[in-house]
């Protein structure tokens, strides 16, 4: 049918091919601007209700920044824009809309459906250009209009919108490509009419002429749905165009429909598209804060034009803040896991790092009354203003934080696990990702299987790259989103899963966790994948975790095989980050991060490998790219093969010192620091206990520390899996049966959980 649709526009036999005429509204189109100036009904959000009350909240939370926010603005007026991660980009003044100006490529006015959407050779990277065209940069026109007074920002509103209607005829060119960019180009518009609606630029002409837009792109969406091709953030996005359109213009004649089909295309959407965990079914980090952002102005809109939407909705969109939450490291930012394509519905704070998803926390708190979202969000952002109103921004101001009830937690439909010690600023944090790797064609997957993300003493270090391009090269494309772009394990430089385009793959890896336990001293999670079975000789990846908090991380990786492999621990810094490889007083060779008082050494052991330099990149946001630092340990494997790695956050007070003794059934590995010895012992498979020369445990693994570093009396312990321990030939542990672990101190039995 779209198909159809497409052929007959290109035809010219639909009546879509042109703006359409005054038939489309309920009322003369001649007084509509006068009737919109002044109507009450229906409503639109709080932060348009009282102007001097807003607008005197605007300039008192963020005074410090309005300097800077408005001369943005006047690079605004004359073309220059930030997009992405992209600064300053020239599109002209006046603006050239169809200008990709990186490649500074072209696109030509041809019908929408004969623009070949992943082919970069002729437009360019069209997310730059679509990104432009949404519009999104009204809104911050609009704030500026509001805080001066000054009609130059409604003139630049006026004549760019003038423009873009100009530029764009109906259904030529690439913006009328995607149905996703029209809705949020519509979004942006009715936001943008309500900042201008007084503004004399606003004309009755130039108002007609956009609601003539308006009814022809909600058209285009509803004719040219994804449901078939793109069923995610694409459908859910378009659905709330269209309920957006269909409840702020009840006066189109087609308007109830609209809103009708956004809301049942959300609501069917909801329980499909948000597992029951809260995680985005994508397993992008980014779509998920899109996501939660869509129902929450969903649930916004639908509430103030009484609207009322089941519980669900409340429930899953809660638990989609939850994840946001959680994965939220101690900087404030979160990590990119799976595709980052850099947008966002609605830009109130241009000056917000993409990779921050507070903002939408904070305005989350004032509408769920949640203590914990401020917490985290620390600090109010503009969204409640605009969103919740001067009232709301009060509310959230009056409201006590309250630290998140938990600190480690376990997604486990969606496959990650966060590991924390602590919400304050200087908390130790990992993110373990052990989930599927996608839904559909996984088009927004990465191969990041058993891959980590971590912060030691609050400082982002060990990160997840990001995404950088879809379509502008494919060579850099591949290279993000491959398994040596996270830290994770590699064999044969090959990836667990294997691209085959932009956005599908040709072998997709199974992922499985194995064990998740969480206590006060400890967080331990395990998982395997088969993507290495499809080699000559396969293989399979196993990885496991063990969180010492307010301590260290200790990681092991197996490789099983019959076979012989390269294998390839990476290890990806972030930006600003000098790690260096130093040679220790033992035989080990550790990599260290020491040029700040917040540090972190990385020390690997096993197969006597070797640590090597390659050259990596970070992206914070789609469009710009970082040189970092990244280094990979390698070893030539042969047969079954365990690494082990120590991650040690370091401070000027906290220093580690580890080393490999021997020990007969399985590995054991001794750190000295201040407080003493900490051992650590992790039984072979197969092995009826681990044994050193003082220690013996029948554990699968087993960590002692000892205030006496000769080793005699235990001041605490973690033990996984077994059921007995002998310290110097005297047995101090022994259970009638296993146990899944026993922690605490001085051997009370205090922690134990029984199998």
């Amino acid at each position: 049918m779209q198909k159809l649709s497409a052929f007959a526009e290109r035809r010219g036999l639909s009546s879509l091919n042109s703006l359409p005429s005054d038939k489309i509204l309920k009322l003369d189109p001649e007084t509509f601007l006068a009737h919109f100036r002044s109507r009450a009904q229906p409503n639109f959000f709080p932060g348009f209700d009282e102007e001097p009350k807003t607008v005197a909240a605007l300039r008192d939370h963020w005074s410090r920044t309005q300097s800077h926010f408005l001369r943005r603005c006047d690079e605004i007026i004359d073309g220059k824009v930030d997009l992405l991660g992209l600064k300053g980009l020239d599109f002209g003044n006046p603006v050239d809309w169809n200008l990709e100006p990186v490649s500074g490529k072209h696109s030509p006015l041809v019908h929408w459906s004969r623009v070949e959407e992943l082919d970069a050779a002729e437009s360019g990277d069209k997310k730059i250009v679509w990104e432009l065209n949404r519009h999104q940069h009204f809104i911050s026109l609009g704030q500026a209009y509001w805080l001066t007074n000054d009609e130059r920002y409604a003139n630049a509103f006026a004549s760019q919108l003038s423009s873009w209607i100009e530029q764009n005829p109906p259904k030529l060119g690439i913006n009328w490509i995607s149905s996703l960019e029209l809705a949020f180009r519509s979004i942006s518009w009715i936001w943008s009419l309500y900042f201008f609606r007084q503004s004399t630029a606003l004309t009755p002409q130039l108002f007609w002429k956009a609601l003539q837009v308006l009814y022809l792109n909600a058209r285009h969406i509803e004719n040219y749905l994804s449901t078939y091709f793109s069923p995610n953030t694409h459908l859910t996005g378009e659905a709330l165009g269209l309920y957006y359109l269909g409840t702020i213009f009840p006066e189109f004649s087609d308007a109830s429909r609209w809103r009708a089909t956004g809301r049942k295309i959300l609501l069917e959407q909801l329980p499909l598209h948000v597992k029951g965990d809260g995680v985005y079914f994508e397993q992008s980090s980014y779509y998920h804060r899109y996501t939660t952002d869509f129902y929450l102005h969903f649930r916004l809109l639908a509430a103030l034009n009484n609207d009322p939407l089941p519980d669900v909705v409340d429930d899953k969109l809660q638990r989609l803040l939850d994840h946001l939450m959680y994965i939220t490291r101690p900087d404030g930012t979160m990590p990119l896991f799976g595709d980052d394509d850099g947008g966002r519905l609605i830009i109130f704070d241009s000056a917000e790092r993409q990779n921050d998803c507070r903002s939408t926390l904070a305005a989350a708190a004032v509408v769920f009354d949640r203590a914990d979202y401020k917490f985290v969000a620390n600090g109010a952002a503009r969204e409640i203003l605009w969103l919740s109103g001067p009232d709301g921004l009060d509310k959230f101001e009056a409201m006590k934080p309250i630290e998140p009830r938990q600190q480690s937690v376990a997604f486990t439909e969606g496959g990650y696990y966060v590991m924390r010690d602590g919400w304050t600023l200087e908390a130790n944090y990992l993110l373990f990702d052990c989930g599927p790797h996608g839904v559909f064609n996984c088009g927004h997957a990465h191969a990041d299987a058993l891959a980590f993300d971590l912060a030691a003493n609050g400082r982002t270090l060990l990160v997840d790259p990001g995404t950088f391009s879809y379509t502008g090269s494919s060579e850099a494309r591949d290279w993000f989103r491959s398994s040596a772009a996270h830290n994770t394990l590699t064999l044969n430089g090959e990836s667990s899963s294997v691209p085959a385009g932009a956005f599908s793959w040709s072998s997709v890896a199974k992922i499985e966790c194995t064990s998740w336990l969480s206590r006060d001293r400890f967080d331990f999670v395990s998982g395997r994948h088969d993507g290495y079975q499809r080699l000559a000789t396969p293989a399979t990846h196993k990885r496991s975790i063990l969180f010492i908090k307010t301590d260290y991380w200790v990681v092991l990786d197996e490789v099983q095989s019959n076979g012989d492999h390269i294998a390839d621990l990476r290890f990806h810094f972030d930006a600003g980050a000098n790690p260096l490889i130093e040679a220790t007083n033992g035989p080990a060779v550790v990599l260290a991060e020491t040029n700040e008082e917040r540090g972190l050494q990385v020390t690997v052991f096993g197969a006597e490998g070797r640590w090597r330099r390659e050259e990596g990149w970070v992206s914070h946001c789609y469009g710009s790219r970082e040189r970092t630092r990244l280094y990979a340990y390698s070893a030539q494997t042969a047969g079954d093969q365990r690494f082990v790695t120590f991650l040690l956050p370091q401070v000027e007070s906290k220093r580690y010192s580890v080393e490999e003794v021997e020990a007969i059934g399985g590995m054991a590995f001794a750190l000295t620091h201040e407080n003493g010895l900490d051992i650590v012992m992790i039984r072979a498979d197969g092995s009826d206990q681990v044994e050193m020369e003082w220690l013996a445990s029948n554990f699968a693994w087993t960590w002692v520390r000892f205030t006496d570093r000769e080793g005699s009396v235990p001041e605490d312990v973690v033990l996984l899996n077994g059921s007995r321990l002998s310290i110097e030939g005297k047995q101090v542990l022994n259970l009638e049966q296993r146990v899944e672990c026993l922690t605490g101190p001085g051997l009370k039995n205090e922690g134990v959980t029984r199998i």
